[in-house]
């Protein structure tokens, strides 16, 4: 769970900017993440911990990772409790979150592949985890970015344009559409489709 230190804010001596924590979070969030850091194991996408530290480098310089406590979950997986801790806005903010790796086996059950690289692994999703869930770092691919509806002048534009030689009937019912919210960006095609239809109809 996120947090504020009462000492941080007596020791920097100011309250959160809103204003630049929202503003830079967004960023973040809205940076599209290369291709070539996106992979995919199992049918599912994942990015790569060294993006994922770029970006975290360049937009919270001064975060830090701490393990708090580690767990084997008998013989089958590796779990690691960690906290990132970063600098936002003029104070320190701290976020705890928990991830779980799978410990390989030997086909024949004759001991562990590999236990260390399991460890890491655990630590390594744990942070990645931290990255996205507290600093909004590669929400494009972990589907946690929050899509903008709205229309643009853009849009409202060629709706406007399109409507030239409609019925007055039917523009202000799409005009009423369109202010009422009912119409977002997503279904701008949708709405330039069915206004060519209602034309050719109007025009039989």
């Amino acid at each position: 769970m996120s947090e504020y230190a009462l000492s941080d804010l007596l020791q920097h001596g100011s309250t959160p900017l809103p204003d630049v924590i929202i503003d830079t979070h967004d960023n973040v969030s809205n940076i599209d993440t290369p291709k070539s850091f996106v992979k995919n194991k199992m049918g599912a996408d994942y990015v790569e911990f060294s993006y994922m530290r770029d970006v975290a480098d360049k937009n919270y310089p001064g975060w830090s990772w701490t393990v708090i406590k580690t767990e084997t979950l008998g013989s089958e997986a590796f779990m690691v409790h960690g906290r990132l801790k970063w600098f936002d806005g003029g104070i320190w903010r701290s976020g705890d979150c928990t991830a779980a790796h799978r410990i390989q086996t030997r086909r024949e059950g004759s001991g562990f592949v590999d236990i260390g690289n399991d460890i890491k692994a655990a630590n390594t999703d744990c942070i990645k985890k931290a990255f996205n869930m507290y600093l909004n770092i590669a929400d494009d691919v972990y589907r946690n970015r929050v899509e903008d509806v709205t229309l643009t002048q853009d849009d409202l534009d060629t709706i406007e344009e399109s409507m030239e030689g409609l019925s007055e009937e039917w523009r202000a019912k799409i005009l009423s559409s369109v202010e009422n919210g009912e119409v977002e960006r997503r279904d701008v095609k949708k709405v330039l489709a069915r206004i060519e239809m209602i034309k050719q109809e109007e025009n039989e």
